[in-house]
């Protein structure tokens, strides 16, 4: 387990996702896990009308995007997501960074780098 392990993290809009996946895939990237999840920060609640009742909305959908990349190099997984999931509004979303101690593939045991290499 020679190598670091980072696991990155980004919440962002879904309308940008099919592009950035293919980017992801440009610089290396194999394996990224999405979830749909709701959302809320800074951003003011909107008022809609739904059957006559008018409500606030202050959760937003959002995506969950899991990356854990090993030789692909952090700084540019965070450079193709600021590029391509950035519309310039509040919203757009974060990216967190954390460092992992390891990584272990159920089926095999491989750990580590080794872990997360594509079956073939």
């Amino acid at each position: 387990m020679g190598e670091a392990l980072t696991k990155i993290e980004i919440v962002t809009r879904p309308s940008k996702f099919d592009q950035f996946k293919q980017e992801l895939a440009k610089i290396g990237v194999s394996g990224i896990t999405v979830s749909d999840v709701k959302g809320t920060s800074l951003q003011k609640g909107l008022i809609e009308t739904y059957r006559g009742m008018k409500r606030e909305i202050t959760l937003y959908d959002r995506i969950k995007i899991e990356i854990v990349v090993c030789e692909v190099p952090v700084k540019d997984v965070v450079e193709v997501a600021r590029r391509f999931l950035n519309t310039g509004e509040p919203g757009d979303g974060k990216i967190f960074i954390y460092e992992l101690s390891n990584v272990i593939k159920i089926r095999t045991g491989e750990e580590g780098h080794d872990a997360l290499k594509d079956d073939k």
